[in-house]
């Protein structure tokens, strides 16, 4: 497989990822990418027509509840708890956490 097109394509990607392969993985490699995009088309050629979108691939653990607006904590009690805190233009202004 040297020189063919599945070797361009794994040496162009690993070049992309700044990897460094020996010939024999170049030839492990193509062998494998060529594997998964073959079963990439399998996938996509599966009719999900009828099929409803879904957000989880499994039935989460626990019930999800309803949104309710709750009272928050005002600025001014926020800032209070925050060290050097102060409300500034409606934002609570803290101490420099990052050094630049």
């Amino acid at each position: 497989m040297p020189g063919g097109s599945g070797d361009f394509d794994v040496v162009r990607l690993a070049a992309l990822a700044r990897l460094t392969l020996d010939p024999g993985d170049q030839v492990l490699y193509a062998r494998q990418l060529a594997e998964i995009l073959t079963f990439a088309g399998e996938v996509l050629a599966v009719d999900t027509a009828g099929v409803p979108p879904t957000t989880h691939a499994l039935t989460p653990a626990l019930p999800e509840r309803e949104d309710a607006v709750e009272p928050s904590f005002g600025r001014e009690i926020v800032a209070d708890l925050a060290p050097t805190g102060t409300v500034d233009g409606g934002l609570i202004r803290v101490a420099r956490v990052i050094e630049r």
